[in-house]
């Protein structure tokens, strides 16, 4: 007689969801800290800069 398959269902959705939420994680965290920490500083340099030409050409050094 053949044994009746239980618990696979289980097992592979605990697997799905853990796979899923890690690579997710691990996706959010490799975009916000590879891409968007360092475009924040590039434009936060960019404006920075320009705040201080605006305040050199004012007089407001």
């Amino acid at each position: 007689m053949v044994k009746p398959i239980t618990g696979m269902l289980r097992r592979s959705l605990v697997l799905d969801l853990a796979t899923a939420f890690g690579l997710g994680t691990a996706s959010g965290y490799l975009w916000w800290y590879g891409f968007h920490i360092p475009s924040i500083r590039v434009r936060d340099s960019f404006y920075g800069k320009l705040e201080d030409e605006r305040a050199k050409a004012l007089g407001q050094v």
